[in-house]
């Protein structure tokens, strides 16, 4: 009899935590949700964000509340989230240049992109633009090769840093059409623009939100946009594919990414409610402002996107060189 009342109280002592973790899924959430954004606010990551978590909180019935922590290229805030409690209430506003670019660029890395994150969904997609001074005398890809290729060493293009999602764009660009252009780091795209502008330097490579007034007002031309398809905001601009580059697809992208080992019920739960949030006319129009394209994809299709760019940012990174020590 002993051995036996023994035997079933170790029984529930294992499955306890696991009893415990299933009731907490089940009534998720009980109190406040905190999403880590690891740039500062303001910027495209931040309003992307936003345009969801203003809605979230209500069908949650609890607040989402935005918490900022910028600094190393996104990997302060998110090594918060890499070491938070899987419990659901520590989420993460995931960004490609952090979680696929910065592990192959930063000699160390304070967390693991591939075993630390639960992925929920990908909000959203930016397309990418390599925008020229007007006195630049090319208009395509194929042009600016050529051009780089009769004076080499002449064109320089600007992005938002060493490593940032611009940067290894047009490293790519490199690599696979032959475009040679040295690299001018900036602290962030706007004032990489504003040199352009200016004609301190030749090219920059940006996200679309950043340069679409420039290219419509005519104070810079548009070479390319990086993506597969024309992007709704400047749709007489060609992609890189259809100018010069064939096959070449590039595009930033963002995420809602949890700790790993947080009950598969709550990610789910968020991932419902954030796809249906991201089908919100509403927020399609917030989203259509700031040139992103809305995602909404299932966990596993959000994991298998980030492996995959993982994989292909860690080879254009061997190839190229960039490093940030």
């Amino acid at each position: 009899m002993i051995r036996n009342f023994a035997t079933v109280l170790s029984a529930l002592m294992v499955l306890a935590p696991a009893i415990g973790m299933h009731a907490r899924a089940d009534d998720y959430p009980t109190k406040p949700i905190r999403l880590v954004i690891p740039f500062a606010p303001g910027g495209i990551t931040d309003t992307t964000a936003r345009a969801v978590t203003d809605r979230l909180g209500a069908r949650l019935g609890q607040q989402v509340v935005i918490e900022s922590r910028p600094g190393a290229g996104g990997n302060i805030g998110t090594e918060i989230v890499a070491k938070a409690a899987p419990d659901g209430y520590t989420l993460l506003l995931g960004f490609d240049g952090t979680l696929v670019i910065n592990p192959h660029v930063y000699a160390k890395m304070p967390f693991e992109t591939l075993r630390d994150f639960a992925p929920i969904t990908r909000l959203g997609d930016a397309t990418l633009i390599l925008v020229a001074h007007p006195s630049v005398p090319a208009n395509n890809i194929a042009e600016l090769a050529a051009l780089s290729k009769q004076k080499p060493g002449t064109l320089s293009y600007g992005s938002a840093g060493n490593g940032t999602s611009g940067h290894v764009a047009a490293e790519l660009l490199r690599l696979t059409a032959g475009v040679d252009m040295l690299h001018v780091p900036y602290k962030g795209g706007a004032p990489a623009m504003v040199d352009v502008v200016a004609g301190q330097i030749q090219l920059v490579s940006t996200a679309v939100a950043s340069a679409v007034q420039f290219v419509k007002q005519g104070r810079v031309k548009a070479i390319g946009v990086s993506s597969a398809k024309r992007d709704p905001a400047l749709p007489d601009v060609p992609t890189f594919g259809e100018s010069g580059a064939p096959g070449y697809v590039a595009t930033s992208w963002t995420g809602i990414l949890a700790p790993a080992k947080t009950p598969r019920a709550i990610i789910d739960r968020l991932n419902r409610e954030i796809v249906t949030l991201l089908g919100d006319p509403e927020v399609q129009a917030r989203y259509a402002a700031i040139g992103v394209v809305p995602g909404g994809t299932t966990p596993e299709g959000f994991a298998d996107l980030i492996r995959a760019d993982h994989m292909k940012w860690g080879k254009v990174v061997r190839d190229t060189g960039v490093k940030i020590e």
